[in-house]
């Protein structure tokens, strides 16, 4: 249990400033999208930001990646769209408290290695999927509440406060970097709006943040097994689609920081900050990619930057609401517009002439389902399993045998290549059964025997040489290919020998 919540890493050295002032400008960015995202879902507001705390908090401390932030996310808001439109939010608390066990198990059983396999052309398609999600939410700021596009005076005021955050944004670090960039554009636009008397549309506008501290709250609703039908299916789908995105967003801020995060401490940490989300009344959520760029970029390395950005979430809902309800939102767009930018993964775009179609294939067919369904699950699962077609593909194809007879007369086959499902037709095809000699052996010093197709290909094989009177030998079979053979021995029979001895590489405990 120790390595899951060692709460600090002593060793770190910590710029305090940097921190603070990092983490109260996330704080800032945190509201609007957390208030978003439970109105997205039917909730109230409140429900988002408590959410937005809860586990902005938990997993600062407890995480596997320090500088990450995490808050209620638009990836679990549609999730829970349908339950809590026909069940009520007692539900959705229950479902964010099954979903943090679910973490929690996934955790402990050291599933966040899996992550592993999806492959750079799949993360690439999601985060440039996510950067088109970001920009294009921001566009709802350029609309009135009828929804129509804004003309006139309005749109230009929102465009120069845009425009005038993103200058800032882009300008001050090559000028400084003593205080964020966001916090001082942040700032000085909210300075133009209050002093100039501008009028444009604020978070109050939005909704109210005004509130206490979470209340803990039990769900009020029938503990039965009618109760876990409910909402087993969704809890699961939060899960894994928290999951995803939280570790996802891990390797992408381990690239940055050229660091290495923890993933199964972090699928921990998430669950326990949802199980505490659903008992403080939040929506639950999981790792957000734009607010963590934001941390990131503005030079937050720790975790004080995420405290302090959760604890600061709290200051302004329980004190400072009636001052945050008046900045800006043309602010808050300019940075998340800002945030898409620096997100997308612009040297994808220069690697369309060099790599594999079917990397390119895999990582547009990921932008596309992440930006047009904001389905993220689906996208990165959709990415893995092209992935795996496409190298199942190719290696199938790259199965070789070296033919030749010896001075006894005995037929030597040297396979090269994995024997599996894609490469047992190939495979078979290299033998030549009725022109052979009475002896064969086949070796396998270069080749594996991967699955139960490649045993049930090399047992039809057996049997056709058997039929005419002829004996196969199995040669330089690893200890892995043995033992599948050994376990499948009811289906095949065949002669072992000359077995050296190879070792498998395996997982080491993180």
């Amino acid at each position: 249990m120790k390595k899951y919540f060692n709460l600090f890493d002593l060793t770190q050295k910590v710029d305090y400033k940097t921190e603070i002032l990092s983490g109260l400008t996330v704080a800032m960015a945190l509201i609007p999208e957390a208030v978003a995202f439970a109105m997205i879902a039917g909730l109230s507001p409140l429900t988002g930001l408590y959410a937005a705390f809860m586990m902005g908090l938990v997993t600062s401390i407890l995480g596997g990646r320090p500088g990450m932030i995490s808050g209620a996310t638009g990836a679990v808001a549609i999730v829970l769209v349908a339950l809590a439109a026909s069940h009520g939010p007692e539900y959705i608390f229950a479902t964010v408290i099954l979903a943090g066990i679910m973490q929690m198990g996934a955790g402990f059983l050291r599933l966040g290695k899996f992550m592993r396999l999806v492959p750079q052309p799949v993360i690439f398609g999601f985060v440039n999927g996510l950067a088109i999600i970001i920009f294009m939410s921001q566009l709802d700021q350029f609309k009135d509440t009828s929804g129509n596009w804004l003309t006139g005076d309005a749109l230009f005021i929102l465009l120069a406060l845009v425009l005038v955050t993103m200058l800032i944004i882009w300008g001050l670090p090559k000028l400084t970097k003593a205080v964020p960039a966001s916090l001082a554009a942040i700032l000085t636009v909210f300075a133009l709006v209050v002093f100039l008397g501008i009028d444009t549309r604020t978070v109050g506008d939005i909704a109210s943040i005004s509130g206490g501290f979470p209340p803990f709250h039990i769900p009020d609703l029938p503990f039965s097994w009618e109760t876990l039908v409910i909402i087993f299916p969704y809890a699961g789908i939060m899960a894994g689609v928290g999951l995803i995105e939280s570790l996802l967003t891990l390797n992408i801020i381990d690239e940055i920081t050229e660091t290495r995060g923890r993933g199964n401490k972090e699928a921990v940490a998430q669950g326990l900050a949802n199980i505490f989300s659903g008992f403080f009344s939040g929506m639950g959520g999981c790792a957000m990619i734009g607010q963590s760029l934001i941390n990131i970029s503005a030079g937050a390395r720790a975790r004080l930057s995420g405290i302090v950005a959760a604890v600061m979430l709290l200051v302004f809902i329980m004190f400072g609401a009636d001052l945050i309800e008046k900045m800006p939102m043309a602010a808050l767009t300019g940075l998340m517009i800002m945030v898409a930018i620096g997100t997308f993964e612009w040297a994808s775009l220069r690697t369309f002439n060099r790599m594999p179609k079917s990397d390119i294939f895999v990582m547009v067919t990921v932008t596309l389902v992440t930006a047009l369904l904001h389905n993220l699950a689906l996208a990165v699962l959709t990415g893995v399993i092209i992935a795996a077609l496409v190298f199942a593909w190719d290696n199938a194809k790259r199965i070789r045998a070296r033919k030749h007879v010896d001075a006894d007369g005995v037929k030597h086959y040297e396979i090269y290549g994995p024997l599996f499902f894609g490469s047992i037709a190939v495979f078979n095809d290299k033998f030549d059964v009725l022109n052979d000699p009475d002896e064969v052996i086949i070796d396998f010093a270069e080749s594996r025997v991967v699955d139960m197709s490649a045993i049930e290909a090399l047992s039809k094989l057996t049997e056709r040489y058997l039929k005419v009177g002829k004996k196969v030998h199995l040669k330089h079979l690893s200890p892995d290919c043995r033992k599948l053979l050994n376990n499948a021995e009811d289906i095949i029979d065949v002669n072992v020998m000359e077995d050296p001895t190879y070792k498998l590489v395996i997982d080491k405990v993180e």
